[in-house]
């Protein structure tokens, strides 16, 4: 791979990452002036007074929190009383006031069920004289595991932390996206689909969300802790007949889905409802300012930019090929700009789990992209790839995704490995660290879903 343009498309996903560090975007857009608490989000500013309130406490859960807990702290100052956060292992920082819990993802466990209960019971002692500021960020739903638990009328409805487990992992590996997921999870969660909020009631809760979901709803953020669900149990049920996995998952969790399709169960909070006027949520960054931003990196290294959308979804080695074609048509027509280009995209795919190899969505993503580009290798030398993840975890993986360009099958051609092989295994974390292809960057402390990188050089190679 050209080493020019392998830095290019490294630095021009740093910049997209840079602009929703969350420590960064919080301590710009977010001060404390006297007794006043104002967020400026561009030309919109909003003001809280914190005056009236005893107590001001943190809580939070997602793999940006952190940082974001940590610019709080600095914003708030003596106006902070304490709290806790969930955060996914690693993603730790030096807080004061504030404390952190590590927990696994995306398969809850055990220590996030814990500090899911803590947190509820933080929510639990919260009243009229109580603000309570929550910072959400992707990875929430899966690090803040409260198995549903209710006595209907005699009749004892409970999820295992167990049971929870198993149903993620059926839905992670049968290509469900991340709303479908969601969706399940609200419905088997004790905190989610805006729960925490009848939970905090009658505190007033003010709410920093940073978005990893594609189309930015809140109700699908952190599976919506504090906005009202538009999901049903009906809906949740649709999903998985929708996957065949009805019948795999567990006796507890059929039970608790069909009872709630029944009535016998009460809903999520629904929009609309009392418990939305106690509370402000405040979407603070987004995969799109994160394209934005990378268009302004690629512009500066001089490449025409073109961006496709923020809202990429589907199954990865299938958004591949498009993606491809797009950047085929550029290289050999001009169509959409004319080289040196760069093309942008965003969101989030999904990938069927059809093998037993290692990898995650960004990586199958460069992989399939690979062999699409080797099916057209005359039209294909100046296109060089890059599928990252703006978190820095791509799937079960130490690597934030990969590059693709025809070096590339070179380099695996001198190795004797088969790219179609490695695809149809779902295994590529091996074939592109063999081939020296993978971006590792380390925990980010940020989650917007993904970005998808195309330069089209120039006859010659480089922008």
């Amino acid at each position: 791979m050209s080493l020019s343009r392998r830095e290019d498309l490294e630095a021009i996903f740093t910049a997209g990452l840079n602009r929703v560090d969350p420590y960064r975007m919080l301590m710009e857009h977010v001060w404390v002036e006297g007794s006043v608490l104002t967020v400026r989000l561009g030309d919109e500013v909003q003001s809280f007074d914190l005056a009236p309130y005893r107590r001001v406490l943190i809580i939070g859960t997602g793999k940006a929190t952190a940082p974001m807990a940590l610019a709080m702290e600095k914003i708030l100052g003596d106006y902070l009383d304490g709290g806790l956060i969930v955060v996914k292992y690693g993603h730790v920082e030096q807080l004061e006031k504030v404390e952190i819990v590590e927990a696994d993802h995306p398969v809850p466990d055990e220590s996030g069920r814990r500090g899911a209960e803590r947190i509820l019971a933080i929510a639990g002692r919260a009243d009229e004289s109580t603000l309570v500021i929550s910072l959400i960020s992707g990875g929430g739903s899966a690090l803040l595991p409260l198995p549903y638990a209710y006595d209907a009328g005699g009749t004892q409805y409970a999820v295992s932390l167990e049971d929870k487990q198993k149903t993620t992992g059926l839905l992670l590996s049968c290509g469900a996206d991340i709303e479908e997921i969601n969706c399940i999870r609200k419905h088997l969660s004790l905190l989610k689909g805006g729960r925490l909020l009848e939970k905090l009631a009658p505190a007033r809760s003010l709410n920093f969300i940073l978005s990893d979901v594609v189309g930015d709803a809140l109700s699908s953020i952190a599976s919506g802790i504090t906005s009202g669900d538009p999901t049903t149990y009906e809906d949740a049920w649709r999903i998985l007949e929708k996957y065949e996995i009805d019948g795999e998952i567990p006796e507890t969790v059929r039970a608790v889905l069909k009872a709630g399709v029944d009535g016998d169960l009460p809903e999520t909070v629904k929009p609309g409802s009392a418990y939305l006027d106690l509370t402000e949520n405040i979407l603070i960054g987004t995969n799109i300012e994160a394209l934005n931003s990378a268009a302004e990196e690629a512009r500066r290294r001089g490449y025409e930019v073109v961006r496709l959308t923020s809202r990429i979804t589907g199954e990865a080695r299938e958004i591949a090929k498009t993606l491809a074609g797009i950047a085929i048509d550029c290289a050999v027509q001009s169509t959409l700009a004319r080289p040196p280009v760069c093309i942008l995209s965003g969101g989030e795919p999904v990938v069927q789990i059809r093998g037993t190899g290692k990898g995650g969505r960004n990586q199958e993503m460069a992989l399939a992209y690979l062999l699409e580009i080797a099916r057209h290798r005359e039209l294909c030398e100046n296109i060089t790839f890059l599928a990252a993840s703006t978190d820095g975890n791509d799937g079960p993986t130490d690597a934030a995704g990969g590059f693709a360009d025809l070096e590339l099958l070179s380099e695996a051609q001198g190795q004797q490995l088969d790219p179609l092989k490695f695809l149809a295994e779902n295994d590529s974390y091996h074939f592109l660290e063999a081939c020296g292809a993978l971006l590792k960057t380390g925990p980010t402390n940020t989650n917007v879903c993904d970005l998808h990188i195309a330069l089209v050089t120039a006859e010659g190679g480089e922008a």
